[in-house]
């Protein structure tokens, strides 16, 4: 049986030498879908994710990107491998411009950009109008458009992004929600830790409800919400 496209299996682990928050942890997505990952506060949803991306020590477990072991790399080096991250905060340069914001993204990149560049314009057109405004005295779901588009720059193979839509209204979650789903269909692969359960379940093709850094349901986004234990527990009945 081939692995998924991305997944981060067994891992057991934390930061530095403090106490574990992972325990047998497993997070794996298909090429082109979108995983999601909700659970309660201090659930280790943001710290799941971050494990996949290389942030913390795993005693135990592995993590692999279209088969191949990324264990043992950087951040750095699994950006290389196609991985892009969008952290929930101190996600873009405020003192910069949103076109200048894009241009960073492509830092590992030694080809011509303006394509991809008009790629992020196209999903964003907000971010057009305002590319030579500095992206501090965007809104908050501006903002969040910007740092999306950064991490596109680098044309990653997964995005990975931690709480997206916190602090937005619901007007802007939904279209933010909608972006993410073009960009699932245009063969990114999706995982996302997400504050907004329903509405993100809504749109999974797979979720994980963590409970204390340990799988405590898995299913399809439709199979979670009509789950009611889950339901009950995590969605608000």
């Amino acid at each position: 049986m081939t692995d998924p496209f991305l997944i981060g299996e067994a891992m057991t682990g934390g930061y530095g030498k403090g106490a574990d928050i992972l325990h047998d942890c497993t997070i794996s997505v298909e090429k082109g879908k979108i995983a999601v990952i909700v659970g309660p506060n201090g659930a280790g949803k943001s710290t799941a994710m971050k494990a996949v991306f290389g942030m913390l020590n795993l005693r135990s477990g592995a993590v692999r990107i279209n088969g191949k072991d990324i264990t043992n790399l950087t951040p750095q080096a699994r950006v290389a491998e196609g991985m892009a991250f969008v952290p929930q905060t101190s996600n873009i340069f405020p003192s910069m411009s949103v076109e200048e914001n894009l241009e960073m993204g492509a830092f590992l990149r030694r080809d011509d950009i303006k394509a991809t560049i008009e790629q992020v314009y196209d999903l964003f057109p907000i971010l057009r109008d305002k590319r030579h405004q500095n992206a501090g005295e965007l809104s908050g779901g501006q903002r969040q458009q910007v740092a999306v588009g950064r991490a596109l720059m680098t044309q990653p193979q997964v995005l990975m992004l931690d709480e997206p839509t916190a602090g937005v209204s619901p007007i802007v979650m939904d279209e933010l929600f909608d972006r993410i789903i073009e960009v699932a269909r245009a063969g990114i692969t999706i995982l996302m830790v997400e504050q907004n359960a329903r509405q993100a379940l809504n749109i999974a093709d797979v979720g994980y409800v963590l409970v204390q850094g340990a799988n405590a349901h898995t299913g399809t986004g439709q199979e979670l919400m009509a789950d009611d234990n889950v339901r009950r527990t995590f969605l608000g009945g």
